[in-house]
């Protein structure tokens, strides 16, 4: 059973004991997750902490501890267009998609190759590591719904139904919007990569 469930079932079931590692579990995907939609620490670390403390005062609500993580990621969801409405980092505009649109043969990388390969020589993780910067930095530019559901699928591994599910929108549209993040993605890679889609030396 997933670790998480676990702890959900546990904290359901009234076992306090559950409460620091279901925590633990969760604090850093959602800080990871509230830091790419927020864009700010500031920000990040406040919504991550409201996110946790809403979590546990509306436990009781949480009725199928199975989709424990797309109702947390809801929740945290929720928190950043709250944050982001009144923030005072909140940039005057986003980039839009078609600033961002790809050419057919673009060069690029999806965010779920972002773990790093052990074998790899330090010139390499060097390398790598430059490369997960700018991915970080094309993930912050892409607009708030196309990098909300990229960070949900190919960062924290949420299926497209739970996916769907937390942005309150269709499975349909989940998989569109995907679609053209990864490819707004790849764009902004591009100038990073070489024609054959490597990082240059």
């Amino acid at each position: 059973m997933n670790s998480e469930v676990e702890w959900a079932k546990r904290l359901l079931e009234g076992d306090a004991s559950a409460f620091t590692p279901f925590v633990e579990s969760f604090q850093s995907k959602i800080f990871q997750y509230t830091w790419m939609m927020c864009g700010q620490r500031e920000d990040a670390e406040e919504v991550a902490q409201d996110t946790l403390l809403k979590v546990f005062e509306s436990f009781d609500q949480l009725r199928e501890p199975e989709h424990v993580k797309a109702w947390v990621f809801r929740i945290a969801r929720n928190y950043c267009l709250m944050k982001r409405r009144r923030s005072v980092f909140a940039p005057e505009r986003e980039l839009s998609l078609d600033e961002l649109r790809p050419g057919a043969d673009s060069p690029g990388l999806a965010a779920s190759e972002r773990v790093p390969d052990k074998r790899e020589q330090p010139e390499q993780r060097l390398l790598r590591a430059e490369l997960n910067q700018e991915l970080e930095t094309a993930l912050q530019e892409l607009p708030a719904n196309y990098r909300s559901v990229l960070l949900l699928r190919d960062v924290e591994g949420l299926s497209t139904a739970e996916a769907a599910e937390v942005l309150e929108l269709s499975e349909d549209v989940t998989k569109q919007r995907l679609h053209r993040g990864r490819l707004a993605l790849r764009k902004r890679l591009a100038g990073y990569l070489t024609p054959a889609g490597k990082v240059s030396e």
